[in-house]
């Protein structure tokens, strides 16, 4: 099993939680964004979107980080990281959508150089963007759960995608000095994630290619 990745792509590092979760054995690749590695001809022959991350497990080759998700799940699932009943399922999956689908896409490095570099926005106006799309979804997230269902995790006390999703993005979130005291519960969960060993080896710091 191959990842390739960068040490500061919140994508990548929700699989390598979720592979450290599930004590499989990867060999990760580093891909430099800064370089461009990602879109080198080589790599874009494995992954036509030039994205991180990119995953193998013998035949098997994917791009985008939820499939490798559900593919790690229905492949390895033990510890299971979707719970057992359908409406628990939809649950994690709506939470996790929150960051994979409203959240992230819109904050990540190719949005955020285009906006400075094509529309001409200034640095401020960067960072109030970051700031903006994460307080969006972090509103909504942190209402979710406080409907009664989250428990240590944000579902129940076992870590499930969302939490996957959830941790990468908090540390973005602190990276860009957004704050984030309007959401205790999330604050709450995330520092509950980063007690874990699979969650501690996954942080972008612990990584071979960290700046």
């Amino acid at each position: 099993m191959e990842l390739y990745g960068y040490f500061r792509s919140s994508t990548a590092y929700r699989v390598r939680i979720a592979l450290n979760m599930k004590g499989l054995d990867c060999t990760h690749i580093p891909l430099s964004i800064l370089a461009g590695e990602h879109k080198a001809q080589e790599y874009l022959r494995k992954n036509p979107q030039g994205f991180v991350p990119y995953m193998t497990d013998g035949d098997v080759a994917m791009g985008q980080s939820m499939a490798m998700l559900e593919y790690l799940e229905e492949s390895y699932p033990e510890p299971a990281l979707l719970p057992k009943d359908a409406a628990g399922r939809a649950r994690v999956r709506q939470l996790s959508g929150i960051i994979a689908c409203d959240i992230h896409p819109l904050d990540n490095l190719r949005v955020l150089k285009y906006i400075t570099g094509v529309l001409g926005a200034s640095d401020a106006q960067k960072t109030e963007w970051y700031h903006h799309w994460i307080r969006e979804g972090f509103k909504a997230f942190e209402t979710l759960l406080k409907d009664g269902k989250s428990g240590d995790f944000c579902h129940g006390n076992e870590v499930t995608f969302a939490d996957l999703c959830l941790v990468p993005q908090v540390y973005n979130a602190a990276r860009f000095n957004c704050p984030l005291d309007d959401f205790p519960t999330i604050l709450r969960i995330a520092d509950n994630c980063n007690r874990l060993e699979a969650f501690i080896e996954a942080l972008p710091e612990n990584q071979a290619d960290a700046l």
